[in-house]
C-alpha cells in the first residue's frame, strides 16, 4: 500500500484557480432527477485492497439504486498529481480517497467541498479526535477519516528469543544493542530502516522533541541542533554492527520486506498496511511469531510516529445532484459496518472505536497497532506539509551515503523550505 510518502509539491495547485468548478467532475449526467453516475477515485494497492473497496461499491450501490458509481482505481504514486491536474482543469472525480497529506492543500486550493453538517459527516465525535483534526482547514472538515496507521517496530518474537531478548526496546540505543546481539547469537541481521525517506525519518525528530517546521510559531526546524541530532541517530541506524547498511536503490523497500517476512532479518520499521503480508511470509505462519511495539524512543525519552491514512473528499466542482451522491458515498465507506468489513478484508486500522469488533480485534497486528495509535503524532494544520517530504527525503539519502554531512544536508533541506514556506524563519 505504501509508500514513501515524499509526494510532489503542490505549490502550483495552491495558485490555481477553480476554472472547472461550474462543470460535473464526473462529465456523467448531472441532472438532478433520476439516476446518478458519479466517478470515484480508489488509491489503495490495487491486488491485495482495491477488490475489497469495488466489493463495497457494489453494496452501496445495492442500498441507493438511484447512484452508481464509476470506480477507478489509480496507484498511489501518481495520484497526487493527477488529482491535482483533473482539479485544476477538467475530468476529476466527484468523490477521491485522499492521503491525509494532501487534504489542507486540496482544500486551500479550493477544490474540496466542506463536509461539516453534511450527510457524509453526520457525526464526527464517533472517529478518533486527532483524524478529523488532520482533516480541518481553517476550521472546516474537508475529509472524513477512511482509514489510519502509524509506524510500529515489528519484529521476529522467534529471533529474539534465539538471541535471549526478551522485550522489544524501548530506546534507539537498546534497538542498536538488540541488533547487535541478533547477529550474534542469531546468525541474522538485526534491524532493518528504510532509507532516504523522511516519513520513516519522523520517529527520530519527534524522539528529539522536533518536526520538520514548527508551523504554529512559523519557523523552519529541520536543520536545528534537535534534528541534526536526531538524524544523527537515523545515520547510525545503518553503520550499527548488526543493522543494514542503506539500501537507496528503486527495490529497497520490497528488498526490505522479503528480508523480514522471511526471516533474515528480525526488525523493521513499518506500518499496518504490510500485516496482511507480513502474515503472508514465511517466517510467520504462526501470526503469533509477529511483534509490534511502539517505535523507539529519543534522548528526551519521547517517541512516536507520524499519524498517515486516507480520508474520503467531495470535488467541490461537482453540481448539486453529483456532490449529494458522494457525501453519501463518503458517509457508506467509513461507516462502522464498512470500517470493519475493510479492517478484516485488508488489515488496515479503522478510524471509529465502534469497528473495533471482537472480531476485528482477534487479528493480533490489529490490536497491537490499536494499543499504540494513541502515541501516534498528528500533523499540523499546514497545506504545505505534505510538501516538505521530497526534499527530506532527497537529502536523508545524501547524508546516509556519506554525500552530504548531516548539517549541511539538513540546511540544503532548510533552504528548499525557505522557497516553498516564505514567511517561516529559519
Amino acid at each position: 500500500m505504501r509508500r514513501g510518502i515524499a509526494a510532489s509539491a503542490l505549490v502550483a495547485a495552491l495558485a490555481v484557480t477553480m476554472a472547472a468548478c461550474s462543470s460535473s467532475g464526473s462529465g456523467s449526467d448531472s441532472k438532478s432527477d433520476g439516476p446518478v453516475t458519479i466517478t470515484y477515485w480508489d488509491t489503495s494497492n490495487a491486488t491485495n485492497e482495491a477488490p475489497n473497496y469495488q466489493e463495497l461499491v457494489k453494496k452501496f450501490e445495492a442500498a441507493n439504486p438511484n447512484v452508481k458509481v464509476n470506480f477507478v482505481n489509480v496507484p498511489f504514486d501518481t495520484a497526487q498529481n493527477k488529482l491535482q491536474t483533473a482539479m485544476g482543469a477538467k475530468g476529476a472525480p466527484d468523490v477521491f480517497r485522499s492521503e491525509v497529506g494532501w487534504t489542507s492543500a486540496f482544500a486551500k486550493a479550493g477544490y474540496l467541498e466542506p463536509l461539516d453538517g453534511t450527510p457524509a459527516l453526520t457525526d464526527a465525535s464517533v472517529f478518533q479526535p486527532s483524524l478529523i483534526q488532520q482533516a480541518k482547514y481553517s476550521g472546516k472538515t474537508y475529509g472524513v477519516p477512511l482509514v489510519t496507521d502509524t509506524l510500529a517496530l515489528m519484529y521476529n518474537k522467534e529471533l529474539f528469543a534465539k538471541a535471549g531478548i526478551t522485550a522489544a526496546p524501548t530506546t534507539w540505543d537498546e534497538l542498536k544493542a538488540d541488533a547487535a546481539q541478533l547477529k550474534e547469537k542469531a546468525g541474522v541481521d538485526g534491524f532493518w530502516l528504510k532509507a532516504a525517506d523522511g516519513y520513516y525519518a519522523m520517529p527520530f525528530l519527534y524522539g528529539e522533541g522536533t518536526n520538520m517546521v514548527d508551523a504554529a510559531g512559523k519557523k523552519i526546524t529541520v536543520n536545528s541542533p534537535e534534528a541534526v541530532k536526531a538524524v544523527d541517530t537515523y545515520k547510525s541506524m545503518f553503520t550499527s554492527p548488526g543493522t543494514v547498511k542503506a539500501d537507496v536503490t528503486t527495490d529497497a523497500y520490497a528488498h526490505m520486506m522479503d528480508a523480514f517476512n522471511n526471516g533474515k532479518v528480525a526488525a523493521i520499521i513499518q506500518g499496518p498496511w504490510e500485516v496482511t503480508n507480513v502474515y503472508k511470509g514465511a517466517a510467520f505462519a504462526d501470526k503469533k511469531n509477529l511483534g509490534i511495539a511502539a517505535v523507539p524512543n529519543g534522548s528526551t525519552g519521547k517517541g512516536g510516529a507520524p499519524t498517515g491514512g486516507h480520508n474520503v473528499s467531495v470535488y467541490a466542482g461537482s453540481d448539486a445532484a453529483h456532490k449529494a451522491a458522494a457525501e453519501k458515498l463518503a458517509a457508506f465507506l467509513t461507516s462502522a459496518e464498512s470500517q470493519t468489513f475493510l479492517a478484516l478484508k485488508n488489515g488496515t486500522l479503522p478510524t471509529r472505536s465502534d469497528a473495533y469488533t471482537a472480531e476485528v480485534k482477534a487479528n493480533p497486528g490489529i490490536a497491537d497497532f490499536q494499543a499504540i495509535l494513541t502515541s501516534a503524532q498528528p500533523r499540523p494544520e499546514l497545506p504545505e506539509y505534505a510538501s516538505l517530504f521530497g526534499s527530506f527525503g532527497t537529502n536523508l539519502g545524501k547524508i546516509v551515503q556519506d554525500q552530504s554531512d548531516t548539517k549541511a544536508g539538513l540546511d540544503a533541506t532548510a533552504t528548499d523550505y525557505a522557497k516553498l514556506l516564505p514567511d517561516f524563519t529559519k
